[in-house]
């Protein structure tokens, strides 16, 4: 089986599940991937010659538009060596209706019309669309022999759209579990009296519940917890400056975002992650990436309930009505005076991820999945 796969990964900790599926015997796989990587946390430039030695080839093509941008952007190439490569899948973790998409659609059709192509969605809410975009929508999904979704009402969007095609909940990024892994399992929950650390990692946008994170450690603040944000976003000095004004300031840190590497070991030394997600008329939390890498770290979880957030945590965390301080109040309380609950926790998330989350596990799904669709 010849797979031609497309993904805009900017870590090998996102490509792991690839090393996974190019291991399998009588599989080749070609990786299409950005030559150029910037977002609000990291910045990659790819260098084939550079590279660490792979189980499969890699083929750096520079973008059009912007790397973080999942709609407007396209590759700067024609026929992404189809005719060369001669693929039986084209797998693009593109969604439905980009430009790229559409473009890896035309030229499967031009250059390599037997092949099965495979997309990506992470979409989870209908939002308004141009005539434009429903064109290219329509003419994605007319294209694609199946997708692949990241949560369940992906798949019920897409029944929505009209799309009859395979459908598959595998979300498109595991968990590197040779990155992000428990501290030693022999040290001891935190007790009621020693230092609780609360983290978020992510972007700080408002979409994230930033300010209701803050309002809500403020309204349970004591000597032994601290919260530490980590990423950056444009929302940074907003949020710096109500968090200044809080009785409890010098109880919350800003530190910038870092490799995956890095951000696990930081994540290994929180007692607690929390992805208080709230939903807007365009967006709703799609997976919750950081969920499972402070899961698979041994760190208890909380999450509102925006998206597929309760989907992701299942019974390994708690979960609160989005927006609600109150409740997300209660639940940090809660976790930070219960040593019990964070060791019942943490070996519940951490079993959770290994069985549904890791890159190995996705791996194993998306292998099934190629060997379904061509039989």
């Amino acid at each position: 089986m010849r797979i031609l796969f497309i993904a805009r990964y900017r870590d090998a900790s996102m490509s792991r599940k690839l090393e996974y599926i190019a291991a399998n015997r009588n599989m080749t796989l070609r990786h299409v991937i950005p030559a150029f990587w910037k977002d609000e946390l990291v910045q990659v430039r790819y260098r084939a010659a550079t590279a660490i030695p792979l189980p499969y080839e890699t083929q750096p093509i520079p973008l059009i538009g912007s790397s973080n941008d999942p709609h407007r952007a396209f590759y700067r190439t024609l026929t992404f060596g189809l005719h060369q490569f001669r693929p039986d899948i084209i797998h693009a973790e593109e969604e439905p209706d980009s430009l790229a998409a559409l473009q890896i659609g035309i030229a499967r059709k031009l250059f390599a019309p037997k092949a099965k192509l495979v997309l990506n969605t992470w979409q989870n809410i209908d939002r308004p669309k141009t005539r434009s975009v429903k064109f290219v929508l329509g003419s994605t999904l007319k294209m694609a022999d199946a997708v692949l979704c990241a949560n369940q009402e992906a798949v019920m969007l897409l029944n929505q759209q009209g799309y009859s095609g395979k459908t598959a909940v595998i979300p498109a990024v595991g968990v590197d579990m040779r990155v992000f892994f428990p501290q030693n399992a022999e040290q001891a929950p935190p007790s009621e009296t020693q230092r609780f650390v609360i983290g978020y990692v992510g972007r700080f946008v408002k979409d994230k519940g930033l300010f209701e994170l803050l309002a809500a450690f403020n309204q349970i603040c004591r000597p032994n917890l601290w919260l530490q944000l980590i990423g950056d976003g444009n929302d940074r000095q907003a949020l710096q400056a109500v968090a200044q004004k809080l009785p409890c300031n010098t109880q919350i840190e800003f530190l910038p975002p870092a490799s995956p590497a890095d951000i696990a070991d930081k994540m290994r030394k929180l007692d607690a992650l929390v992805l208080p997600s709230k939903t807007t008329a365009v967006w709703k939390e799609q997976f919750g990436r950081v969920l499972t890498e402070a899961m698979a770290c041994g760190v208890p979880v909380i999450g509102s309930d925006s998206g597929a957030i309760p989907e992701v945590i299942g019974e390994a965390g708690l979960i609160f009505p989005e927006g609600d301080i109150g409740e997300l109040a209660h639940c940090l309380d809660k976790l930070s005076r219960s040593p019990l609950l964070v060791a019942d926790l943490s070996s519940k998330g951490f079993n959770r991820v290994r069985q549904h989350f890791s890159q190995e596990k996705i791996a194993q799904k998306t292998l099934a999945f190629y060997k379904e669709l061509m039989t």
